[in-house]
């Protein structure tokens, strides 16, 4: 997965207040301000594609259409007044769909061979009669269509929207059947024309602007979802787009803000390295992230407190003497107020946290982490003050992984300095302070910097979980890494899950 290095910057912190940036028009400028990409390549808008029908369907099916008023002049009968009432699609079908991407313009979708059935009523009357005082009779129209959208696709609001005004219905096959066709000859061939022609007009204008309302429920569903995604308890992430989505034979691509929020303040980016040559096309899905958005959620997570871990002194006896046996000279040279602490594990805890905000870099090599941890040991149960103080600075090399929709982090510490501070019963042992300082680094970098990332592993899978990501067929992830920015590229399948949820949302 990732080979990390040991650079560190000092980056973004969430003390300053956020700047706010319409969509821009200048590509340069755009990247700039630029701190999330989605990449969706041709091979992933194809399993898209597949759902295509669904959402069709649910805007056949969801569309309202109006009832329509008129005359017509008939030889022989005068001025016939009319209505349509109560039209209803049933026993819809649809063939296939097709789509191509059209380099700098938007989509072009094709769904053939619609099959659908409208019903509805029609009143009428004759001379001065009011239609409806006059007849009524049910109609039926059986019809095969073929549908054409080409949807734009433009940032409104800060926003990716769809236009769809580009709409077009071809009906193929037109029979109306009045009340079973049961009625006189005439009648039928007064209605049939016009009735044809108005439910035509009727249909195109209600499905095209059905289709427009659901391609942007769609893309607020989607940007929705990613928002929440990113959001946990105090802290968010804005996606906001910088830029109108790029479209090419090959791929979409949309730039977003990235701005981490946190009690009302926001990050800043100003600078962002990123280039649309950083990513790839032979993936179905790719994030690039910026350091400068990495950061400032670290931060934010620091700010909230998140950075913090209890160990009780039954696990800390087990990490040292049991789960590490080829360290058991720990045995050996164990500082002997610690031993003695650890005499009795049920009545010890070390309390460890994060003492300043952490700073990431990345490489073409990997990401570096570096950190301040503090940590205190307590010895019985009624101590209130500890027995053991220490703090280390390290710098550590992460590796990442996501495997059974699982993460783990490895850990590769490449710096480390250790001081410590006894209470003065434990200075009575006699032990030295770079004993303490010895022992306390080697413990620091064997068993506690694994022990922080098993913690923060499944804690970072819960979080992944909490919002979905467990309910996605990812294949083969993969994190790359570049000079102040971080690529994840993979293959997936499409959530069906999610289908549901957005029609759900889209039919109420």
């Amino acid at each position: 997965m990732a080979r990390c290095t040991t650079a560190v910057v000092l980056l973004l912190c969430l003390s300053l207040f956020g700047m706010s940036h319409g969509c821009l028009e200048d590509p340069a400028l755009a990247y700039r301000h630029t701190g999330a990409v989605c990449r969706l390549t041709y091979p992933a808008a194809v399993v898209l594609n597949e759902k295509t029908t669904k959402v069709i369907e649910a805007a056949f099916q969801h569309a309202r259409y109006p009832s329509v008023q008129g005359e017509r002049s008939v030889l022989f009968v005068g001025r016939v007044l009319y209505g349509l009432e109560n039209l209803e699609i049933h026993n819809l079908s649809i063939g296939r769909s097709d789509f191509e991407l059209l380099p700098g313009e938007g989509i072009s979708l094709a769904i053939s061979n619609v099959s659908a059935v409208f019903r509805g009523t029609i009143k009428y009357g004759y001379g001065s009669w009011l239609v409806n005082v006059g007849h009524s009779i049910d109609f039926e129209v059986q019809s095969r269509i073929d549908l054409g959208i080409k949807p734009k696709l433009y940032c409104g609001k800060g926003r990716v929207a769809a236009d769809t005004t580009d709409c077009y219905l071809t009906f193929h096959h037109l029979h109306l059947l009045l009340q079973g066709d049961r009625e006189p000859n005439w009648l039928k061939r007064l209605f049939t024309d016009f009735i044809s022609f108005t439910v035509k007009l009727v249909v195109k204008g209600q499905i095209c602007k059905e289709i427009n309302k659901v391609a942007n429920i769609l893309a607020d569903f989607i940007q929705d979802t990613a928002e929440q995604f990113l959001t946990d308890g105090n802290i968010s992430v804005d996606i906001g787009v910088t830029s109108a989505p790029v479209i090419t034979a090959n791929y979409i691509e949309s730039l977003h803000k990235g701005l981490t929020k946190y009690n009302n303040l926001s990050a800043v980016i100003n600078e962002s390295v990123f280039h649309p040559s950083q990513l790839t096309e032979h993936k179905m899905l790719y994030f690039w992230l910026s350091d400068q958005v990495l950061n400032p959620m670290i931060t934010a997570a620091h700010q909230d407190g998140r950075f913090h871990l209890t160990v009780s002194g039954a696990a800390l006896y087990h990490e040292l003497f049991e789960t590490f046996p080829d360290k058991s000279h720990h045995r050996n040279y164990i500082p002997e107020f610690m031993s003695q602490c650890l005499m009795d594990p049920g009545s010890s805890k070390l309390r460890v946290w994060s003492s300043s905000v952490p700073h990431l870099k990345s490489s073409a090599l990997g990401t570096s982490v570096w950190a301040q941890a503090s940590g205190e040991l307590f010895c019985g149960n009624d101590s209130t003050t500890p027995t053991l103080f220490f703090q280390t600075e390290l710098e550590v090399a992460v590796t990442v992984s996501y495997v059974d929709k699982k993460v783990f982090l490895h850990g590769n510490t490449t710096e480390i300095w250790i001081d410590t501070n006894l209470s003065s019963d434990s200075q009575q042992l006699g032990e030295t302070q770079q004993q303490y300082n010895e022992y306390i680094r080697d413990a620091v970098k064997t068993i506690g910097i694994p022990k922080v990332l098993s913690v923060l592993g499944p804690e970072l899978t819960r979080l992944l979980d909490q919002q979905g990501t467990n309910l996605f067929d990812i294949y083969n992830p993969e994190v790359l890494h570049g000079d102040g920015f971080v690529v994840i590229q993979m293959d997936f399948g499409f959530p069906h899950h999610l289908l549901i949820e957005f029609l759900k949302q889209a039919l109420q």
